[in-house]
């Protein structure tokens, strides 16, 4: 075809150049920045009102779009995991708590995660920070689940200098990692300070001319509350002491952020890049946050443990200063970034989030009208069978016994226990033995299965309108009917003592699938069958230390009560 025709074709629109459908689409793919920080209740930022000094995030929120009607879960791993898969729980088998450190259980290896399909979008895609998704198997480990990179943590928490997690008082160890390996020379320095360095690193390192996904997923501010002496000296004059290291854990990383976008400026990344900020759940007031006046806090499902402080700032917005009311929740992210990515995702039709990004730049309707929080079966004891929950309360139509939420339209929806109800006003959070005095106290929830709120109306979950409104109730437990028609069974196994870091070197790593890895080796050793039962007796072996490490801790908690 001469240049002549092609010129022609071309006018008409027969035939298209790869720059052609960029330039069609409107946009070249943007940087992605997404800063996902642990445990930041909705009052801990300074434009909800809070005297925390957060300079750096006030501004790019201001000078971005506010998402005011944001939720995520009401723990770390779902609200990580729906990030990372674009599903609700419910279609995970992740419906029930957290991933814990001993637990064989990780991310679906069948489902496609966001990093994954941004590489296969043309993404360079880097992590940094808290993984908290499973590390059973090296397939589940972060740089096999589409991450080039990965600096951080496996599990869910740990020293915040030392990097050392503990899974209750029984298993302790290392927790750092570098790309597969224990980064045990980065032990001793701060982690959100050690993150941000590795992110400016990434940056000064990456070719721009790729597009970049960076997921900066923070430990702070979860406990223990820990930050360095120049950061507590700002907050001198906080009388409570969670509350004080909470606050300078917060400025913490305000700083980080504002040094991220400071490199993003400073190596041209920043007019071709999106900067999303997100909490991974409320705060937890008993170790320093405040979701005032919002009621709840992490680990229900109240709004105060799940509507999170949220924003975008990007020159690629259309509109800017504003706050959205746009109903949003964490799934929404995955298809969200995909489109901007250019990527179409064949799976579509299996995600439960929806693409944003036209409710968040330029004010369209918001193609999300519900969000189901979650359907927890695990939470009913097996066999526990109340006929009143199901039939009174539930209209037939539900066992409101069992753990469940949802929200559609001005309506919020929760049955079963949906975790602590109490407020916990500012005023309260002053040290001493008085401090939960002036708390307000939940009066609506013994021997209570059903609440009912217009939480447009009413975002701080006071009037309950179950009895008033039987109608919506109706709707929306059939609604919880449907969707748990959908649900796959939730994976909750027990913890393996393998798993105990003493047994690997003192390290939090994979423990399983060694041996499936080891047998792919059989021609370094002739004598395969000999290496194999010298397998299986080391296996024995660890089986043994660990039964007689759990005998121990047990005998020694029991002898402190004799």
């Amino acid at each position: 075809m001469d240049a002549l025709v092609l010129c022609f074709c071309l006018a008409l629109g027969l035939i298209h150049t790869t720059e052609e459908k960029v330039l069609r689409r409107g946009r070249v793919p943007p940087h992605i920045v997404f800063v996902m920080v642990d445990d930041q209740g909705y009052n801990d930022i300074g434009y909800h009102g809070s005297e925390i000094h957060t300079p750096v995030l006030d501004q790019l929120a201001g000078e971005g779009v506010k998402l005011e009607n944001y939720y995520v879960q009401p723990i770390c791993s779902p609200t990580r995991s729906q990030l990372m898969t674009g599903r609700y729980q419910i279609h995970t088998g992740l419906q029930h708590s957290i991933i814990r450190a001993r637990q064989p259980l990780c991310l679906p290896s069948d489902i496609p995660t966001l990093p994954e399909r941004l590489r296969q979008a043309g993404y360079s895609t880097h992590m940094v920070g808290k993984w908290h998704l499973g590390f059973c198997r090296p397939e589940c480990l972060p740089t096999s689940r589409g991450f080039q990179s990965f600096l951080g943590s496996l599990t869910g928490s740990g020293d915040h200098f030392s990097f050392q997690s503990c899974d209750g008082t029984e298993a302790c160890g290392f927790d750092l990692h570098d790309g597969n390996r224990p980064a045990w020379e980065l032990s001793g320095n701060y982690s959100t300070r050690l993150y941000t360095e590795r992110v400016k690193e990434i940056l000064r390192g990456h070719d721009q001319r790729t597009p970049l996904f960076l997921y900066v997923a923070l430990q702070a501010v979860h406990t223990p509350l820990q930050a360095p002496g120049h950061l507590l000296r700002r907050y001198q004059t906080l009388g409570n002491r969670p509350r004080r290291h909470y606050a300078a854990m917060v400025s913490g990383v305000d700083e980080s952020v504002g040094e991220i976008v400071s490199e993003l400026r400073e190596r041209g990344y920043y007019n071709k890049s999106v900067l999303i900020y997100s909490s991974d759940n409320g705060g937890q007031p008993l170790s320093g946050g405040c979701n005032w006046p919002l009621r709840g806090g992490k680990g229900s499902y109240w709004e105060g443990g799940v509507r999170a402080v949220g924003f975008v700032h990007s020159p690629l917005l259309k509109r800017k200063r504003v706050v959205s009311q746009a109903l949003i929740h964490i799934s929404d992210w995955y298809p969200t970034l995909l489109s901007l990515a250019g990527y179409r995702d064949s799976d579509s039709s299996h995600l439960d989030g929806q693409d944003v990004w036209g409710a968040i730049s330029s004010g369209l309707p918001c193609p999300r009208t519900e969000i189901l929080f979650n359907i927890d079966p695990v939470s009913r004891r097996h066999g526990e069978v109340d006929p009143r929950l199901l039939n009174v309360n539930g209209f037939g139509i539900w066992d409101t016994g069992v753990r469940a939420a949802i929200r559609a339209g001005d309506w919020k929806l929760l049955t079963g226990n949906v975790g602590d109800g109490d407020w916990f006003p500012p005023q309260t959070m002053p040290g001493g033995p008085q401090q939960w005095q002036g708390m307000e106290k939940r009066r609506d929830q013994r021997g209570k299965s059903v609440w009912l709120f217009n939480v447009t109306a009413d975002p701080y979950e006071r009037a309950d309108l179950a009895e008033a409104r039987p109608e919506v109730v109706k709707v929306l437990l059939a609604r919880l009917a449907e969707y748990n028609r959908t649900a796959v069974p939730p994976r909750n196994p027990p913890d393996d003592p393998m798993a105990d870091p003493q047994l690997h070197g003192g390290v939090w790593t994979p423990w399983l699938g060694q041996e499936e890895a080891g047998d792919e080796g059989v021609d370094e050793e002739p004598d395969n069958t000999n290496r194999k039962a010298r397998s299986k007796s080391t296996c024995r072996v660890c089986k043994l230390r660990a039964l007689f490490k759990k005998v121990g801790n047990r005998m020694q908690r029991a002898a402190l009560f004799l």
